[in-house]
């Protein structure tokens, strides 16, 4: 056999392979998800406006809008030291920034938009819609449709249950704390059975939460991401409140905040369910409100739409699980970050010497939302990317804040 043909031999046999490859990952999972993952590859903002199916939240019929107080040359001047740079507008931009709000006691006093967005342009949140969930739990809790939240989870999906009985002590408090002790490993060696394609791109994410979790070990003992836990919370809220997570979102907190537009859920599928690891789509000065409900511990406008117990507990600092030894696993020694800073109740939060806590919501790619209540301030950032390091984002905003 001359060396051409042996070399063909083998390229038939690797493309032999790697056919055999998808059509057995086709089978074992469905074409759909073969196709997305191969599409796709690592999300991006885009995905969850164009891409997924859209489950559509309606504007506010009695809209709340901040009021207009420009201060751009503190603002400048503050986060430009902040982060480093003679022009933050610049760096903003460079940045792969898409809007950056900074408020303070209810009053808009720097807002920008860069790289094509604007006031109306619907933004993405990544893992900022992991806090949203956060907060519909707690509505849930306070209107009785979930009875606490040391409720074992098998109390709403005993399916996981039937599959193994450690299921039944892990409780709706270790899925919010990210401490359920379910395995999450982003990749395997087979690409499409990796946790972190099957929790973005599996287009059945219930049948993904009940049939494809496994248990690690005990709950509560580490700190450890997994987008997993939206989910099981998603199903939870469905099956308690008897509504789809669309229509709690908008009778519970989209109307109650004064949400100025409309607003969407990402599905996994035509038809499907909410994508409550990051699916959820509002503009910019929306964002914010959520901001502003927690700011002022779930009161908007002397009315309650959470229960103060609820916003407190889901931001509290808990000496007890503040080691360094809880946060080891996955992604946990950055939030620990040499003990400055914690996750809550899928809050993160951050010490202030003799002051309230900061505490923000924070997405891939850059999008947070961060309060600082001892400065009655919030701070909104959508992006395409993080442009900079994640840390000295939250880094900027924690001294910007002690600044203004």
């Amino acid at each position: 056999m001359t060396a051409r043909g042996a070399f063909r031999r083998i390229v038939v046999g690797l493309v032999a392979i790697v056919v055999a490859w998808l059509i057995g990952a086709s089978i074992v999972h469905s074409p759909l998800y073969v196709w997305r993952v191969l599409s796709h590859g690592k999300s991006e903002v885009s995905d969850y406006l164009d891409y997924f199916p859209l489950s559509r939240l309606t504007a506010s019929a009695a809209p709340f809008t901040f009021l207009p107080a420009p201060d751009d040359e503190r603002v400048r001047a503050v986060f430009g030291s902040a982060f480093g740079t003679d022009d933050l507008d610049a760096l903003l931009s460079d940045a792969g920034t898409q809007a950056f709000l900074v408020i303070q006691g209810d009053r808009i006093i720097y807002e920008r938009y860069f790289n094509g967005a604007q006031r109306d342009t619907m933004l993405t949140s990544f893992s900022v819609a992991k806090s949203f969930d956060s907060a519909l739990v707690g509505i849930a809790i306070d209107e009785g449709f979930i009875g606490s939240i040391d409720d074992p989870i098998t109390d709403y999906l005993p399916e996981l249950s039937d599959r193994d009985e450690r299921f039944d002590d892990i409780t709706i408090r270790h899925v919010l704390a990210m401490a359920s002790g379910l395995e999450y490993r982003e990749l395997r060696w087979a690409v499409f059975n990796g946790d972190d394609p099957i929790t973005t791109y599996y287009p059945d994410q219930r049948e993904a939460a009940l049939e494809f979790t496994h248990i690690l070990e005990p709950p509560g003992r580490h700190f450890s991401y997994n987008k997993y836990h939206p989910q099981l919370l998603g199903m939870i809220l469905e099956r308690a409140t008897g509504m789809s997570v669309t229509e709690f979102t908008q009778t519970r907190l989209w109307d109650a905040v004064g949400m100025e537009f409309g607003g969407a859920w990402a599905l996994d599928s035509d038809g499907g369910f909410e994508k409550m690891e990051a699916g959820l789509n509002a503009r910019a000065v929306d964002f914010a409100k959520l901001g502003r409900l927690y700011l002022h511990r779930g009161s908007w406008n002397g009315t309650q739409v959470v229960s103060s117990e609820w916003v407190e507990d889901s931001i509290a600092f808990d000496p007890a699980t503040h080691t360094a030894e809880y946060y080891r696993l996955s992604f946990g020694p950055a939030v620990y970050a040499d003990g400055n800073g914690y996750y809550r109740y899928m809050w993160y939060g951050f010490l202030r010497d003799g002051e309230e806590p900061d505490f923000a919501a924070e997405g891939d790619h850059g999008q947070f939302i961060y309060v600082s209540p001892s400065r009655d301030l919030i701070v909104v950032r959508n992006g395409t990317e993080y442009g900079i390091p994640w840390a000295r984002w939250v880094e900027a905003f924690y001294s910007a804040a002690g600044e203004l």
